[in-house]
């Protein structure tokens, strides 16, 4: 469970210090949500120059499209973002897209449900890529030993890896993310590196591992650079960024339209993830990612401050629970439950201390910024 804290609190979101990176500033601010409301008008765009925007995205994939099955690639977790997203463009815009799942073996039932009945309502191809069981179990259980925060680290990059590689199969030039300012605007600045490094996971796996990886997707430097940047595969576009996205509505529509079922709190789908945010990040870290969630939608004006107050006033999950949960997790995982709970109260180690090809994009994205300066003038 979470202590509670004696951190200063956010005078307008209700981020906290406790999280390494948060800073509440001397007018009672943080730095969390002050970036974030500077950077919501060129982020955010809930009214006319939205609707410019998604028409003017609409006829450029539809025009990439042209003579091809595809208009453009959207990836399904069976969250409500991305649910809501290819609901949106495929019903509304006529767009027609190419899914991907990846699943990496922590489906929640409710998710795989909400999948499979969007994609029979909307008649789209879907493509699930299901990694090796083994393999990532053996990543998972390297990062848990290794003790860095970021646990989702071995999901999200396979998911990278493989949409990269469906791109260039398929030669779909443009890829539609659920990822939303609405309800995510907040970041916690931090030094680790991305989940597209590869790198990353082969160190740690290299020093943890207990077996070799001969399926898993792990992408290259190399691999990432040639498709993106090289072949300019895929695109990236956020078009919810380009309507007033409401996550209470867009449940409900998807209810009506598709039997949606509710599978808990955010990122919820993956029941790693479930117990990621509820359990492992208030052990290790002593904070409740919830704060995150819920200042986004009080940045966005979704929520009042008062009322993130209040849902703050219970836990995000029973003792109850979170036992059950974690004796899951460890037998899935091939632990027993103490081991599991040793490897959360060993001490925090920062990313940093594993190899990464972070020194190397770093400098890469400082190239590109100063030739952008320069073009500018």
């Amino acid at each position: 469970m979470i202590p509670v804290t004696n951190a200063p609190i956010c005078s307008v979101c209700v981020m906290t210090e406790d999280a390494e990176g948060v800073v509440v500033g001397p007018d009672g601010q943080c730095n969390c949500c002050k970036d974030a409301m500077a950077r919501m008008p060129s982020e955010w765009w809930p009214g006319a120059e939205g609707g410019r925007r998604m028409a003017a995205l609409v006829e450029r994939l539809k025009a990439e499209g042209k003579g091809k099955s595809y208009d453009a690639l959207v990836g399904l977790s069976g969250g409500i973002d991305s649910a809501y997203l290819a609901h949106h463009m495929a019903s509304r815009h006529g767009l027609r897209l190419l899914a991907v799942h990846v699943d990496a073996g922590w489906n929640s039932e409710p998710a795989v449900h909400n999948i499979e009945k969007l994609v029979r309502g909307l008649d789209m191809d879907l493509i699930t890529y299901v990694v090796e069981w083994g393999e990532v179990r053996d990543v998972q259980r390297a990062f848990l030993r290794a003790g860095v925060l970021n646990q989702d680290f071995p999901q999200d990059h396979a998911f990278f890896a493989i949409l990269l590689r469906i791109a260039r199969e398929y030669n779909v030039q443009s890829f539609l993310t659920g990822v939303n300012f609405a309800s995510e605007n907040l970041h916690v600045p931090h030094d680790g590196p991305s989940s597209t490094d590869g790198k990353h996971v082969r160190e740690i796996h290299r020093l943890f591992g207990e077996r070799p990886l001969t399926s898993y997707p792990i992408m290259t430097m190399f691999e990432y650079l040639w498709t993106t940047k090289v072949r300019g595969l895929p695109k990236r576009y956020r078009p919810l960024d380009y309507i007033n996205y409401d996550k209470e509505a867009a449940r409900r529509e998807l209810e009506t339209a598709y039997g949606w079922r509710d599978y808990g709190s955010k990122h919820s789908e993956s029941r790693f993830t479930k117990f990621y945010q509820d359990i492992y990040l208030p052990r290790k870290q002593r904070f409740d990612k919830r704060r995150l969630h819920l200042s986004s939608l009080i940045v966005s004006g979704q929520m009042t401050r008062d009322a993130a107050l209040e849902v703050l006033e219970s836990p995000p999950i029973t003792e109850r629970q979170a036992e059950r949960d974690t004796r899951f997790v460890a037998k899935k995982l091939g632990l027993t439950p103490d081991e599991l709970k040793s490897m959360m109260d060993s001490p925090l180690v920062p990313h940093s201390a594993y190899g990464s090809d972070k020194a190397v994009t770093d400098r890469l994205i400082g190239i590109r910024r100063k030739l952008r300066e320069a073009v500018r003038r």
